[in-house]
């Protein structure tokens, strides 16, 4: 059982940048891995994800602004976030699935880290 452990997170003015990392105690070459993001009241929403081959994906309100990346020499996921809006507010998870079908579909992610908050002001 992977355990994934993020950091990060902070407060930072619109227009600037914070870099996510979660640490996963396990090869990461082995899972689908993605960024979730919650804000209070609402359900977990897909950020980001890569495949095991590397392959992204990216909500459309990201897209251009945020990079997701996998280091599997360090077993560690990031998440790049740039242009950053107040609306990027939340709480950032990382997640891994050892078979995710639908990429951000939240049920189909097995390990989940506890989550790094990200504020951003204006």
């Amino acid at each position: 059982q992977v355990q994934l452990v993020e950091s990060g997170g902070g407060s930072a003015q619109a227009g600037g940048s914070l870099r996510l990392t979660c640490v996963a105690s396990e090869y990461t070459t082995r899972y689908f891995m993605a960024w979730f993001r919650q804000h209070p009241g609402t359900e977990r929403e897909a950020v980001a994800t890569v495949d095991r081959d590397g392959r992204s994906t990216y909500a459309d309100t990201v897209k251009g602004r945020f990079t997701i990346s996998k280091d599997n020499v360090k077993n560690t996921l990031y998440l790049q976030m740039n242009s950053l809006k107040l609306e990027d507010s939340g709480r950032y998870y990382c997640a891994a699935g050892l078979y995710v079908a639908d990429a951000v579909a939240e049920y189909e992610y097995d390990y989940w880290g506890q989550g790094t908050q990200v504020t951003v002001s204006s």
